[in-house]
């Protein structure tokens, strides 16, 4: 099975939400059709929180479709394009084991994986489940954040390329919650190397991993 899109979803309302931002835009549905893509993300979305849920290096949120209809069975409700507050639900190619950095195109478009998503209460709310943020986290398969490397057009059905995986070898589902000190050492190494530039909010992270004494030998990676 080729890796499709198997939808692209744009806010469909603003809520009330009890978060700092008062507001929420995690409602997103699905497109018909094609989408402007840009350096921000989706023509017609709209990102309430750009600091903790926006910005160049979030512009995109994608989900694994596999781990989606994961979820619907263990709530026991069908689970519709959007409920998750993505943008690109992906089928086809497992979307946490891309690597960090890795290089992807989706229809006209080039994007990176900058990193997993962080649960947060909004989502939580959004899906009226308590501990939500806790089991999300547990599961260790966030989706993953993408940053907009050439714009175009997306739509519904277009194949998704991996086009370039980088050789630290760390993926999004091994650093989500881990962040382990020597996979955070690769990682920057390979930084160093000036061919891939580590979204600021990955930054951080890694380099508070990498300044940890390493781990014991034998300890589960």
């Amino acid at each position: 099975m080729s890796a499709v899109v198997a939808a692209v979803c744009v806010v469909g309302a603003l809520h009330p939400d009890a978060g700092t931002a008062g507001v929420t835009a995690i409602d997103k549905r699905p497109v018909d059709g094609p989408v402007r893509v840009g350096r921000f993300g989706l023509r017609g979305d709209v990102q309430a929180d750009r600091k903790h849920h926006g910005g160049e290096d979030k512009a995109l949120y994608a989900v694994d479709a596999a781990e989606i209809a994961w979820w619907s069975a263990q709530l026991g409700a069908e689970l519709a394009p959007g409920a998750f507050g993505e943008n690109l639900r992906v089928a086809g190619l497992p979307v946490d084991d891309a690597l960090l950095g890795e290089r992807w195109r989706i229809g006209d478009i080039e994007v990176e994986v900058t990193g997993p998503r962080s649960p947060c209460a909004t989502f939580g709310r959004w899906l009226g489940q308590d501990g939500w943020v806790r089991r999300y986290t547990e599961r260790g398969r966030p989706g993953v954040y993408l940053r907009v490397v050439r714009g175009g057009e997306v739509r519904a059905g277009d194949q998704v390329t991996v086009l370039d995986r980088p050789t630290h070898g760390v993926s999004v589902a091994r650093w989500f919650g881990a962040e382990h000190p020597e996979d955070a050492r690769a990682v920057l190494v390979h930084a160093r190397s000036g061919e891939w530039e580590p979204a600021d909010y990955l930054r951080a992270g890694l380099e508070t991993a990498a300044g940890r004494a390493p781990e014991p030998s034998g300890s589960d990676r």
